[in-house]
């Protein structure tokens, strides 16, 4: 996966002052916003309580998951390549959460601390199949993702952990989710989630890494021209390992989250993040027109999803009817901003 970028990504705004106003410039760079202004007006003029602070923090709360994979997703794309094992990775995490505390009855902190062991773990054998062993990025995290799948569900024997089961040897599991595990998504710190105020924080710590740092500068170098960044002095292959190590982290950090909403170990939980987080990233690309993988376009591709989802719910739309307008939706945003540029573009080139 190759990203169109230059290590500053700074737009020219004296040469912006100088042209003349475009409307096509205008649709690239704010076709997205435009269109989520456009569906939060609609919404929020047609659901009674759609604009309510409850239900504004509940679209945070539900797209925090996704959100978070979504964020890591976009660390290993801005370096060039794409991690498809982040839905299967925080679906493990779930699992390891389940295990520590309802089989083997210890405390959430304890169970944190494997989940995030595991998302090092995945992340660490992702950059060894990619960097060390050269195999491309969408087969090799293809293969990851399957892999992580048929581990948990060879880890619980297929069934879903929950407290007071019966294991197949015999046994009967004692644990349970602790409170305070339970408490990261069902607790609020002044009025609002504590899983929100997850999302938050780390869409914040990705945004000021990528944008305000020298490591961050260096990764879009990489992700732009690796062999540029290698003779400029950058260790390529250490930057793309990190990516992957924070994609798996960060993929670990929204199964905790997803674990203390669930409060059991079921075996399919993650697997719908994987298409969310791609799409929040894919999304993040045509934000103000950045044309590359960004934290703020990221995030902003949760909220837009986030308040598809839940105006078609309070609508009453059925579920298989919000996943088609959904999908509509982002092809739509996106042919407007790439199209739409390219159309731009080519008088230019002629």
């Amino acid at each position: 996966m190759t990203v169109d970028a230059t290590p500053d990504n700074k737009p020219d705004v004296a040469a912006e002052a100088r042209t003349p106003f475009s409307l096509i410039n205008f649709l690239v760079r704010y076709g997205v916003l435009l269109i989520f202004a456009i569906l939060l007006i609609t919404f929020w003029t047609t659901v009674p309580g759609f604009g309510s602070a409850n239900n504004i923090i509940s679209i945070f709360q539900a797209q925090a998951v996704a959100g978070i994979a979504a964020l890591g997703m976009t660390l290993a794309a801005v370096v060039g390549d794409l991690d498809l094992s982040v839905g299967a990775t925080a679906g493990l995490s779930v699992t390891v959460a389940a295990m520590t505390m309802i089989s083997f009855n210890l405390t959430g902190g304890t169970a944190i601390i494997f989940c995030i062991l595991a998302g090092v773990v995945v992340g660490s054998v992702n950059a060894i199949l990619i960097v060390v062993l050269k195999i491309p990025d969408l087969l090799a995290t293809l293969g990851m993702m399957f892999t992580v799948q048929g581990l948990k569900k060879w880890l619980t024997d297929g069934q879903t952990l929950t407290t007071g089961m019966r294991l197949p040897s015999g046994r009967v599991v004692k644990g349970k989710f602790t409170n305070s595990f339970a408490a990261i998504d069902g607790n609020n710190v002044l009025g609002v989630p504590i899983s929100v105020w997850i999302f938050v924080i780390i869409g914040i710590l990705v945004w000021v890494f990528l944008e305000k740092t020298r490591y961050g500068r260096v990764f879009y170098a990489v992700g732009g021209n690796p062999e540029a960044a290698r003779l400029a002095g950058a260790r390529v292959s250490r930057y793309r390992f990190g990516a992957y190590l924070m994609s798996g982290v960060l993929a670990a950090i929204a199964g905790i989250i997803l674990a203390s909403r669930l409060r059991q170990g079921d075996v399919t939980a993650g697997d719908s993040a994987l298409l969310d987080a791609v799409a929040m990233t894919l999304i993040g690309y045509a934000v103000l027109g950045a044309k590359k993988p960004n934290a703020l376009g990221t995030f902003v591709g949760a909220l837009f999803i986030g308040t598809i989802l839940q105006g078609l719910t309070q609508i009453g739309l059925s579920y298989y009817t919000q996943d088609l307008i959904k999908g509509l939706v982002l092809v739509f945003a996106l042919l407007m901003s790439f199209s739409l540029r390219r159309r731009e573009k080519r008088p230019q080139n002629a």
